[in-house]
């Protein structure tokens, strides 16, 4: 079960990535193609199943963030929320494109910390 979910949740993983960065290339190229209905609604299926995908990995684990001995899970855990505020600012609350392209960077180097913490099972900062 563990590794059929975590399969699940890495494939979501990449999906949701590839997502966010398809939302980008197409708000700075300003294409006609960020209004379909498509592109505006499966980017939140997606990270709503990535985040049940990560639910039922805690429950099948029994892991528990914020605890001690679970300095990676909650290390991961705080990419994810500066993954997701980046990417907010990024795709809507930028003022400019410098900021908006600034803050998309960002987001991917949390994305990819919290990928490495997740593989490794190693805290950087805690650890």
């Amino acid at each position: 079960m563990y590794v059929a979910l975590k399969h699940i949740h890495l494939m979501v993983i990449a999906l949701s990535a590839g997502l966010f960065v398809t939302q980008y290339i197409l708000m700075v190229t300003k294409s006609p193609w960020q209004s379909n209905k498509f592109i505006k609604v499966a980017p939140h299926a997606v990270n709503g199943l990535l985040i049940l995908s990560g639910l039922m990995l805690l429950f099948v684990t029994g892991w528990v963030p914020f605890a001690p001995g679970s300095e990676w899970l909650t290390e991961k855990f705080t990419c994810l929320l500066a993954y997701i505020a980046l990417g907010v600012f990024a795709l809507h609350m930028g003022k400019n494109q410098l900021l908006r392209g600034f803050a998309f960077v960002g987001a991917l180097g949390w994305l990819l910390m919290a990928f490495k913490i997740g593989m490794t099972k190693m805290p950087i900062f805690a650890g």
